[in-house]
């Protein structure tokens, strides 16, 4: 992550030694070593509330997505059988024209429009 080296490493604990002195020093690491453990829990809660979270989204948005597929069978279910008649009815026959001489429908008048 930060690639620090030995060498590195070395010339912190050194600088640490001259600036805290012999006696400070396993203090300083100690209250050092807690912070850093306390920022890393810290971290890692925060990453797996956000972790939690988009679970969370994800698994609100499967059942909203089955929810709204359920309501489309649910209709084209309902709608299938009103667009086709049952099967173990027969379908009634067209009705037979009638016979005789056919005369057009006598014409109404449009009604009167105000300009």
């Amino acid at each position: 992550m930060f690639d620090i080296g030995f060498s590195e490493l070395l010339l912190v604990g050194l600088v640490a030694l001259v600036v805290f002195g012999p006696e400070r020093l396993p203090g300083a690491a100690r209250t050092a070593g807690l912070w850093i453990g306390r920022l890393k829990r810290s971290f890692s809660a925060i990453k797996a509330e956000v972790e939690r979270e988009m679970g969370a989204d994800e698994i609100r948005r499967q059942l909203h997505n089955e929810q709204i597929l359920q309501m489309e069978r649910e209709l084209q279910q309902s709608i299938q059988p009103a667009a086709t008649p049952p099967a173990d009815t027969p379908a009634a026959p067209p009705p037979a024209p009638e016979a005789g001489p056919t005369t057009p429908p006598p014409a109404t008048p449009e009604p009167h429009r105000q300009p």
